[in-house]
């Protein structure tokens, strides 16, 4: 199985005006005139559009894979590549992506995926607007920007300031601290021995998920691993999602 077309889609940005672009991929056999699921996959730092569209990485790949499995249309945005976090602006780009969609397509159901940046940027847009998010699947990602200490000059350019100077901006974008809203399927991956994105806050939204609905979370934890998910892993958390979530 795979995609009968890729297309790079742009759009003017309805919150500053500038061009921005994505990736659009439908699967083999599609009917417009039938309802479809879709895949929103989020790159991670310093990468675009193009990692998940192409990228052999297990993350990405899986991502692939399953979408093209179960026929979804795959979409890969830029939201504000190289170094989004889904600050404001890159918010407001994948909104404005996912309702043009589904002006264009009969869209069913909306799944997020990505992995590091892409992994805690699904969950912030999630937590965000859990109304569009039927389930999320996250790779390695960091799920309080209060706590997180990396890429912090990128993270605060995205954001409009630093966290000492715009806390609340930093909690909203927090999915630890914003749990409650994620009430749909959600998949975590995390790896002990992540240095770029320390598996903690992670493994504390899980554990709040866990209690919240322990019949829609899964973690898979392994501790002799980085910042990596390898392509099992990535395709059983996906797969977990995509039940949880009624895609068939």
């Amino acid at each position: 199985m795979g995609f009968q077309s890729t297309i790079t889609g742009s759009f003017l940005a309805e919150i500053d005006g500038t061009e921005q672009q994505y990736i659009e991929m439908l699967p083999e056999g599609f009917d417009p005139s039938e309802k479809t699921d879709l895949m929103v996959a989020l790159h991670g730092h310093g990468s675009d559009k193009e990692q998940y569209a192409k990228d052999e990485r297990g993350e990405c790949g899986a991502a692939r894979d399953a979408a093209a499995k179960h026929k979804m249309i795959f979409v890969s945005p830029d939201y504000r590549a190289k170094t989004s976090w889904m600050g404001p602006k890159a918010e407001a780009d994948v909104l404005q992506i996912v309702s043009e969609l589904k002006k264009k397509y009969k869209i069913g159901r909306v799944i997020f995926a990505g992995g590091s940046m892409g992994a805690t940027s699904a969950l912030i847009f999630a937590s965000l607007h859990p109304e569009l998010v039927d389930a999320v699947s996250a790779q390695n990602p960091a799920a309080n920007m209060l706590e997180f200490g990396n890429f912090l000059e990128f993270i605060a350019e995205s954001y409009g300031g630093k966290k000492s100077e715009i806390p609340e901006e930093y909690r909203r974008r927090s999915s630890e601290l914003n749990s409650a809203k994620l009430t749909m399927p959600v998949a975590v991956t995390t790896g002990g021995k992540d240095d770029i994105v320390p598996p903690e806050s992670a493994l504390r939204l899980a554990e709040k998920l866990k209690r919240q609905n322990p019949e829609k979370f899964l973690l898979i934890h392994r501790e002799e691993t980085g910042h990596e998910t390898n392509y099992e892993d990535s395709m059983k958390a996906l797969e977990f999602v995509l039940e949880k979530a009624g895609v068939k």
